[in-house]
């Protein structure tokens, strides 16, 4: 038997080890694979980084990182060792070729440098080739630990995606946002709302004696982000998260994160206190509620000293809240805010909210019940508000809240799962989302919405993003390769709001799955025209919530039989005979005027409202002139056949990428993207079929009719489609 296998052992010794690690690579290791480089590249990092001193405590020999810097030097260490085929030794002194790590208190000789490092706050950091000491090093340089940590993630990220430029590395940044949080929609019983990636991550059943390994790569691939805090549990809270063996189990996971630079937040269920038999109401303005909220926030830092705060989703979709006691929200979060403002926890108010008593359009529900309240919140509140004001669709206009509330911290919250998008199994990079929100000008005077978080309120240091988590137990993290790619960018962005989409697309691309010049062009460019791919074969022109109810998988436009309007797709699209689209003009829903004069002029007129964004503000006849000169009937047909085109090509990009990607995730995502091409067709037939039959209209010459009838899009059910939570 043995002498059976020898040939094939040589075969496998005789290979270059990153093609024997590559032919078994299943994604676990994210963007931080640290895969050898080629010689030429090697002799280039090894002219820079061939040894690391730290200045400051090392860990002991074999012992988990306890603090930020030990976390940096052990993962110089790993990265290195990875890329050059030889860790690099810790070095006592300074060297020729040593990546040295230093903040002024720990080296003083960096205050005579002129290193201008007051100007990157705590946790900024300076990448430099420079001399010191005599010797020509690679400096990592920042004011704090988690600066230095912060930078080595980014020397790594720099050797990753290409050598060039070591040897004149001049590089300084600082993240624009304090607060970047990821929110895990995770429930207790490991369950995860629109989760897509299996189990949570979080095994609380084994918490707090058993603490998985997976906990602390979590932390390195967030802090290699610059994501600084974790929200752990859903925003559909439950109360037993603020008990005391959840508390306990909460604690241990901040110890796992915390060398990481990363803080652990809370969602808490408003109603808490009531439910738990402690207190008689959970009134905001109760003197004996705000007594058991001081009395828990203290219990809670007894345990984790570093605890960010709470969370809260509230008076939305059946969850308890101020409302309840005809208080308002400011009332409600301010209570929360006093109960951790002697410890400086804060707290992250949801604007998310509709309910049964407001008939109104549901696009203007969180503006009309926010806007008022500008100014009336606590310092350390910040309100936590969607992209769009519907609810994280393929496309939606920036929400009307920012720019409007300049004396409240607002708190841009991203949905990176994708629980209109397709799942796991659609690949849809957000990255040019992100963006496209990101860079609107709201025209309030204060700039983009990238801009307006950046700066946030009068008087207020407080800022911050969060991201709905896409993370599950799967070994790939996200339920497919392409998905981790979401999460990159948000924590890019999250650090940079203003950085370019495609710009990380190729990082990404550069660390995930090849540096080589082909495949990083050809894998950002599927990723670029993925997302818009999504949007045709799903919701072209401005069309949303067109998807199936509760599980949101898959067409379903012509539901009109739930209980509330705003559930049933009918209620956006309103198509009917004469038209299509929703009118949000004065002679609609007016939401347009919710934005500023100059926005909402342009969306009041179909002819200066963006194609991309008309069925979102416009009730429009299906003979209506596109830019194109295709009238709309003609061209919505043509954006669903684009859609399914552009899935197909990103099919044969991949396949023509196969000898620069290992085989086992080249199969993965091919699989993944031949199940999306039949889904989109899915999406193109059955929409088609319901638009022509409530229309009237033929099919232009040329178009391809829908596979299957009507009635057989309408009778296909999902009773068991992940997510539900």
């Amino acid at each position: 038997m043995f002498k059976a296998l020898m040939p094939l052992l040589a075969l496998l010794l005789a290979m270059p080890a990153h093609a024997v690690q590559g032919a078994t690579e299943d994604g676990y290791d994210l963007w931080l694979r640290y895969r050898p480089m080629d010689k030429a590249a090697r002799v280039q990092v090894r002219a820079a980084a061939s040894s690391i001193v730290a200045f400051g405590p090392a860990a002991p020999a074999g012992s988990a990182p306890a603090s930020p810097v030990q976390a940096a030097v052990a993962e110089l260490q790993r990265g290195l060792g990875g890329l050059l085929g030889k860790e690099p030794p810790l070095a006592a002194s300074v060297q020729d070729g040593a990546v040295v790590l230093a903040t002024p208190a720990s080296m003083p000789a960096l205050s005579g440098m002129d290193l201008k490092l007051e100007t990157l706050g705590r946790e900024g950091y300076l990448l430099r080739s420079t001399r010191l000491q005599g010797h020509k090093v690679t400096l990592v340089a920042a004011n704090s630990d988690i600066g230095l940590l912060y930078g080595s993630y980014a020397l790594l990220r720099k050797i990753g995606i290409g050598a060039e430029g070591l040897a004149a590395l001049d590089e300084r940044s600082a993240p624009k946002l304090q607060l970047r949080v990821l929110n895990h929609w995770d429930n207790l019983d490991r369950t995860v709302e629109r989760g897509y990636a299996g189990e949570s991550i979080w095994n609380w059943w084994a918490l707090p004696e058993v603490r998985d390994r997976r906990y602390v790569d979590y932390a390195r691939a967030n802090a290699s982000l610059g994501i600084n805090g974790t929200v752990l549990n859903n925003v559909n809270s439950k109360p037993d998260i603020l008990t005391a063996p959840w508390i306990a189990k909460a604690a241990a996971v901040a110890d796992s994160l915390r060398p990481y630079g990363i803080k652990v937040y809370l969602s808490a269920r408003f109603s808490t206190p009531l439910e738990l038999g402690a207190t008689k109401t959970a009134d905001p303005l109760d003197p004996a509620v705000a007594a058991w909220w001081k009395a828990k926030a203290d219990e809670i830092y007894k345990s984790i000293p570093d605890f960010g705060g709470f969370l809260v989703k509230a008076n939305s979709e059946g969850q308890p809240g101020p409302q309840d006691y005809h208080r308002s929200h400011a009332d409600g979060a301010n209570m929360l805010a006093k109960a951790v403002a002697p410890h400086k926890g804060v707290v992250m108010w949801r604007a998310f909210v509709y309910a049964h008593e407001k008939p109104d359009d549901r696009a203007k529900q969180a503006y009309s019940e926010f806007k008022p309240l500008d100014g009336t919140f606590d310092a350390n509140v910040l309100v936590q508000v969607k992209n769009g004001a519907i609810d994280f669709q393929p496309r939606e206009p920036a929400h009307p809240l920012f720019g409007a509330m300049p004396n409240t911290p607002l708190m841009m919250e991203f949905q990176i799962t994708k629980e209109y998008l397709g799942y796991a199994t659609h690949l849809a990079y957000l990255g040019t989302m992100y963006q496209e929100t990101l860079g609107t000008d709201m025209h309030t005077g204060a700039g983009t919405v990238a801009q307006i978080l950046e700066a946030g309120a009068q008087g207020s240091k407080l800022t911050g993003i969060a991201g709905v988590a896409n993370i599950g137990s799967e070994r790939n993290w996200s339920g497919s390769h392409f998905d981790q790619a979401n999460w990159y960018a948000f924590g890019r962005l999250a650090w940079n709001p203003q950085a370019d989409a495609r710009a990380l697309a190729r990082e990404w691309a550069a660390q995930t799955f090849s540096a080589a010049p082909a495949a990083v062009a050809q894998v950002t460019d599927m990723m670029m025209m993925s997302r818009e791919a999504v949007v045709n074969y799903m919701t072209p022109l401005g069309l949303h919530h067109l998807m199936g109810t509760g599980h949101h998988h898959g067409p379903a436009p012509w539901v009109a039989n739930l209980e509330r309007p705003d559930w049933n797709p009918v209620y956006y699209h309103r198509a009917d005979k004469g038209g299509i689209g929703f009118d949000r003009t004065a002679t609609g829903s007016n939401a347009v005027a919710q934005y500023a004069p100059g926005l909402a002029r342009q969306y009041a007129d179909p002819r200066s409202t963006p194609e991309t964004m008309l069925l979102w503000f416009h009730h429009l006849p299906w003979d209506y002139k596109m830019a194109s000169g295709r009238k709309l009937w003609e061209e919505l047909l043509v954006r669903y056949d684009s859609g399914v085109a552009q899935v197909d090509d990103m099919r044969q990009r991949w396949a023509r990428l196969k000898p620069l990607i290992d085989a086992r995730r080249h199969e993965d995502v091919a699989v993944l993207l031949d199940k999306q091409y039949q889904e989109a067709v899915w999406w193109r037939d059955a929409s088609i079929a319901y638009f022509q039959s409530v229309s009237g209209l033929a099919l232009p010459a040329g178009v391809k009719a829908p596979g299957m009838p009507l009635d057989y899009y309408k009778s296909l059910k999902f009773p068991y489609a992940p997510g539900r939570g």
